[in-house]
């Protein structure tokens, strides 16, 4: 159906969403990032400045899909000498492993505008089952009449799943660097064609 401001939108289960099609992620409006502990006692954010995504909202919703690549040597913690380590063998090994990859292999509805997008996340060339929580933002027109949508993701993974085991033991116990992993991801998908 067409609303009043001309975006191409549908009704489904309560919810306004977008029409079927290809939307990208706009890069302008996205944040790919991740919380990482620090010594036992902090937190460490930062965010992959380059990733893309195709979304492909289908006319059955529950079989939407999404593929993203992220560059890994985008890394940024905003701290130079964190940032290089992160970049190194000991960590993503962004030479031998250039990217991070997500491929969905469905969706479930939990609660209105909450889903859950289940995929294979592939870091370091390992590749496991990752569940992301997603909340549906809600759709629109921006001014240069694009039709768009907004969402944000989330979940947590233990890098070691992935081959990233380095650390250093602490004098007062723990580790330097948590295992678990928080990902929060905000975008917007831009209607393609």
């Amino acid at each position: 159906m067409t609303s009043s401001n001309g975006s191409v939108t549908r009704e489904w289960e309560g919810l306004t969403i977008p029409a079927a099609g290809t939307y990208l992620l706009d890069v302008a409006h996205k944040r790919v990032g991740f919380v990482a502990r620090h010594m036992m006692v902090s937190k460490v954010r930062g965010e992959f400045a380059d990733a893309s995504a195709t979304i492909t909202i289908a006319e059955d919703p529950m079989q939407s899909s999404v593929s993203a690549t992220i560059q890994a040597a985008s890394i940024s913690t905003a701290q130079a000498d964190r940032d290089a380590h992160l970049r190194s063998p000991e960590f993503l090994d962004v030479e031998a492993f250039p990217t991070l990859e997500y491929r969905s292999t469905g969706v479930k509805s939990r609660d209105g505008n909450e889903f859950v997008l289940t995929g294979e996340l592939t870091i370091k060339g390992v590749t496991r089952a990752v569940e992301l929580e997603v909340e549906f933002e809600g759709v629109g027109r921006s001014p240069f009449g694009q039709d768009i949508f907004g969402f944000s993701a989330s979940t947590e993974i233990d890098r070691e799943d992935f081959g990233l085991t380095w650390n250093v033991a602490l004098e007062t116990g723990g580790v330097l660097v948590g295992k678990k992993i928080k990902i929060e991801i905000e975008g917007e998908g831009v209607r393609q064609g």
